[in-house]
């Protein structure tokens, strides 16, 4: 059987474009079913100023209640800068994510920083606090809403430059859902020989339908986990027309089918989804579940 990794980042990216306030106990309940449902990577919250991000104004309280009630698993945040980073540490994470986009535009946009300001960021994280587990979100890997599309060799030589900082686990994001599986497999048909001692993951944003087609090229390519999020929740505030994530329960669903070994309860996962959407009625994206079914399908 195979097996792939699933990382929910969810509680993260899924909540972060919410207007509405989610209150914490709800925030740590997702993180509950999310775990009791099987899933061992959880992005949990982002470290980033409360006045950008209102909804992860609570990141300390959802990151101290994960650890403490889920410390055999995979705990991780996303940090944007080193304040971030040592607030994350000091809440006792040790697996963080840093964002920089491939392209310099949505950098500008997402991060107000040039790629140049945000890789010297990355290299005070890393040596500030070596004993962090450190990944890159690549934001833009596959097309950007202001740049279009990189050439083919843009992604390996910034993965190449972040490599040389000590970087050893990126995380490949169609931030805007442009990626198709031929770019997909292309991309890791270049990265991964060339990096074989690194960690490559995948988060495929569903703007165009396409999130779990892409996502199952990477998967078939080889990369070695995926990144989605509960209904398909989410998207780049400071990307135009980025829309929701791949879907987990529709990905769950498929690999499930195709003989995948996730190490997820489908059934309990998609009662949680259902959870969600009463929780937040309105944000769920709607084509991914038959919320009224009350039997476990996707439609």
């Amino acid at each position: 059987m195979n097996k792939i990794e699933l990382y929910e980042v969810g509680p993260r990216d899924g909540f972060q474009n919410i207007t509405q306030w989610i209150p914490t106990k709800q925030k740590c309940e997702f993180v509950k079913g999310l775990a009791e449902a099987g899933l061992r990577h959880l992005q949990v919250t982002a470290f980033v100023s409360p006045a950008a991000v209102p909804q992860m104004q609570d990141a300390e309280k959802v990151a101290a209640y994960a650890l403490s009630e889920f410390p055999q698993l995979d705990i991780m945040a996303l940090v944007p800068n080193l304040h971030g980073a040592r607030a994350a540490q000091t809440c006792g994470l040790r697996h963080i994510s840093n964002v920089i986009s491939l392209s310099e535009s949505h950098n500008k946009a997402n991060i107000n920083r040039t790629r140049a300001e945000s890789v010297a960021e990355l290299a005070r994280i890393r040596s500030s606090l070596p004993e962090m587990q450190l990944g890159v979100d690549i934001a833009t890997a596959f097309g950007c809403p202001f740049e279009g599309r990189s050439d083919e060799e843009a992604l390996p030589r910034f993965v190449e430059e972040l490599y040389q900082l000590g970087i050893r686990e990126f995380c490949l994001c169609d931030t805007i859902g442009v990626a198709d599986p031929k770019q997909i497999r292309t991309q890791l048909g270049l990265l991964q020989p060339a990096f074989s001692d690194c960690t490559f993951l995948a988060h495929i944003h569903d703007t165009r339908g396409l999130g779990i087609v892409c996502t199952l090229a990477a998967i078939e390519a080889g990369i070695d986990g995926v990144q989605t999020t509960l209904g398909g929740l989410g998207g780049c505030p400071f990307a135009p027309s980025a829309s929701g994530n791949t879907a987990t329960e529709d990905l769950v669903y498929l690999l499930n089918r195709m003989d995948y070994d996730t190490g997820v309860d489908f059934t309990k996962l998609l009662a949680l989804a259902r959870q969600e959407h009463a929780v937040v009625p309105g944000i769920y994206s709607g084509h991914h579940i038959n919320i009224k079914n009350t039997n476990s399908t996707c439609c």
